[in-house]
């Protein structure tokens, strides 16, 4: 029997909690991708199969804002944005999506940014 790879081991943690959650226009998904060198959030609706709002590290905006920054201050501007842009497409209410990634770190200020800056889950 070989061995997983670490990025094998999240894909399946992943598709694991993807049984359960799901995007709907009510409620679509905040579905979060790190990298080693960047982070990309998107808000998903999963019925229409449509991408509603997305903010990354690589976002032309954001990328003069970055230099110099903490990977986990990065996450929350990236964090900021995605919420902004959701709620100007008048979404308030979403279901968060860590992607088989630990709620720490990264994914944890990313989040936490969303949610100060007014999205709810």
């Amino acid at each position: 029997m070989t061995k997983m790879t670490r990025s094998e081991a999240r894909e399946r943690r992943h598709n694991r909690v993807r049984k359960h959650i799901s995007g709907t226009p009510a409620r679509p998904r905040l579905s979060v991708f790190r990298s080693l060198a960047n982070i990309n959030a998107q808000v998903i609706d999963d019925v229409a199969g449509v991408t509603l709002a997305s903010a990354s590290s690589v976002d032309r905006e954001l990328r003069e804002k970055l230099d110099g920054m903490k990977k986990s201050e990065q996450a929350k501007l990236v964090g900021q944005l995605v919420a902004e842009r959701a709620l100007a497409k008048g979404v308030k209410q979403v279901v968060f999506d860590r992607g088989g990634y630990k709620y720490i770190g990264r994914v944890k200020a990313l989040a936490e940014a969303a949610r100060e800056a007014g999205l709810e889950f």
